[in-house]
């Protein structure tokens, strides 16, 4: 049973290999694959199929490939034709990676192994350093070929194992789908065609049973993409479902003719190994060549069957999240960006809405407005639980403090989606219902401070999306401004009271009350991205503030 043990890890060193190339490569060129080659080939399928092969040879995964070109779709920057044309040259481009890999490159793997320790010691978390996950992906995946392949030359002679390949090879159909099953738990169907490759090359399992293995695998690519696009947008649905049901009837024309590429492979002097690749290419090239020409014709029919998402506007239900992108982090972490950014939107409308509703004194809106604060809070809910769900190891510094920063954000913004909802509770009981007005002053000065409450939003967006420093230490500067405004409103509204200004009398608690909510609500704008600045903001504030000017208005 060791030799079992030893092929199991083989394997999984084999995963672990591709999953480094992978994370490695979307780390450094993601953002140049997804803007780059499938971008350029928006309504061409054929130099859509030829980016799919040169992008899946990069990232050695079609899987993968295929979450980048969900992106693009998402985002509108290729049709549902060159999405599916992609797909099939994805499928050829790691088809191709495998029959290199299968060559004898024992040589290089101590040196892609040493390349990348070092390059990790001395680089470290930099965008340098995570090259070093490509150099030592592509060593462990030639490592654990080797050990895989005398892992099975070593199971060659138990009686067991002979057995449970005789019974594998009673039908095609449990061939099929043990390599599809195969190829769903390991998230890569690379690593099962070479696997089975290497067992073949032992004789371990005869070449009928290798290559019904192969057909399987190539299946369960294909469901793959349906189980991790199942969560996204109907664009991204689609172009999965077309994918699987092109690779299932690739699959249905190839099986019956088994028999026959044996046959013809047996007069060649290839040894098993190289059959099975060959195969797998050989299979992929074959459906890539009847369907790229077909893809108009099935992605519109594959549109009436996949409807539109609702639209998200009047739910508030999360749009941009991705869930099939969650194990690279640079791509999950745009999409949290996107869903925040969503989120921010109804805050701003919110805040806009809600001096509307007070100066015009309309409750229909004031409760439409309450209402957006059940959407703040779901996004907030979508957002948070998306980001737990990434895998916190694979992050780097600067993807953790963003991944803090996000979190931070949406709660802040939930926090003054909440204020605003209990102001305009207030507002309608004690200003709506009472029948009082405010004074021409008073409503002049919570102009001043909602005016100014919505350019630090901005700002702080500004800051929050571009990690500008210079804006961070302008926010801070704000918060203590806006603590004077504050009290300086105060002590203007007492001396109307004071002099006995019509209005202020009676609505002198709401007034005071609305005040030091906005001002909680900029404590939260500002804390979202401002650096602590010691005691200095505030005197620069103190000095720089004019008591008589509220947003360039003169209160009388």
């Amino acid at each position: 049973m060791i030799e079992l043990a030893d092929l199991f890890g083989a394997l999984a060193m084999l995963l672990w290999g591709s999953q480094l190339v992978r994370a490695g490569v979307m780390g450094v060129f993601a953002r140049g694959m997804r803007s780059g080659p499938i971008r350029r080939c928006r309504d061409q399928p054929f130099f859509a199929g030829m980016a799919g092969v040169g992008v899946a040879a990069l990232v050695q995964s079609s899987t993968t490939t295929a979450w980048m070109v969900a992106v693009a779709i998402q985002h509108e920057a290729v049709s549902a034709v060159s999405a599916l044309a992609a797909m099939l040259g994805a499928d050829v481009g790691s088809a191709f990676i495998a029959v290199l890999l299968l060559r004898d490159m024992s040589w290089l793997t101590p040196i892609l192994l040493l390349t990348g320790v070092v390059m990790f010691v001395s680089k470290g978390s930099t965008a340098a350093g995570q090259m070093t996950q490509i150099c030592l992906g592509l060593g462990l995946m030639l490592l654990a070929w080797r050990l895989a392949l005398a892992a099975t030359l070593a199971l060659e002679g138990m009686p067991r194992i002979h057995t449970v390949m005789a019974l594998m090879g009673d039908g095609l159909l449990l061939e099929i789908a043990t390599g599809a099953l195969l190829s769903i738990l390991s998230f890569n169907g690379l690593s099962i065609v070479l696997l089975v490759a290497t067992v073949a090359a032992t004789g371990a399992i005869p070449l009928d049973v290798a290559l019904g293995l192969v057909l399987g695998a190539n299946l369960g690519v294909g469901l793959l993409s349906v189980l991790t696009m199942r969560r996204s947008e109907a664009k991204a649905r689609r172009m999965s479902l077309g994918h699987l049901l092109i690779k299932a009837v690739g699959v249905a024309i190839v099986a019956p003719t088994l028999s026959i590429w044996i046959k013809v492979s047996g007069r060649w002097a290839i040894d098993p190994a190289t059959l099975v690749v060959l195969f797998h290419l050989g299979v992929n090239l074959l459906t890539a060549m009847l369907f790229t020409g077909l893809t108009g014709r099935l992605a519109r029919w594959i549109q009436h069957l996949t409807p539109d998402s609702k639209s998200l506007a009047s739910d508030g239900s999360q749009r941009h999240l991705d869930y099939s992108v969650l194990n690279t982090p640079r791509l999950a972490l745009s999409c949290a960006v996107r869903e925040a950014m969503h989120q921010v939107d109804v805050v701003e409308t919110m805040l806009t809405g809600m001096l509307r509703a007070i100066v015009l004194r309309d409750r229909a809106l004031s409760t439409a407005l309450r209402t957006m604060d059940d959407m703040v809070d779901s996004l907030h809910a979508d957002i948070k639980g998306y980001l737990t769900q990434m895998p916190r190891v694979a992050l780097s510094d600067s993807e953790g403090q963003r991944w803090v920063g996000i979190i931070s954000f949406t709660v802040n913004m939930e926090q003054i989606g909440d204020i605003v909802e209990e102001i305009l509770i207030d507002v309608e009981k004690r200003y709506f219902d009472t029948g009082c007005e405010f004074s021409v002053s008073a409503i002049a000065e919570i102009g001043g401070m909602h005016t100014r409450l919505l350019g630090n939003l901005h700002l702080c967006v500004s800051a929050f999306l571009q990690g500008n420093v210079d804006h961070a230490q302008l926010l801070a500067m704000e918060k203590a401004r806006f603590g004077v405004l504050q009290r300086q409103c105060a002590a203007l509204h007492l001396q109307r009271i004071a002099s006995h200004t019509a209005g202020s009398v009676e609505t002198s608690a709401l007034y005071l009350d609305l005040i030091s909510d906005l001002q909680r609500i900029n404590s939260h704008i500002c804390s979202i991205t401002a650096y602590p600045m010691q005691d200095r903001p505030i005197a620069v504030a103190e000095r720089e503030f004019n008591p008589q000017a509220i947003s360039g208005r003169t209160v009388s």
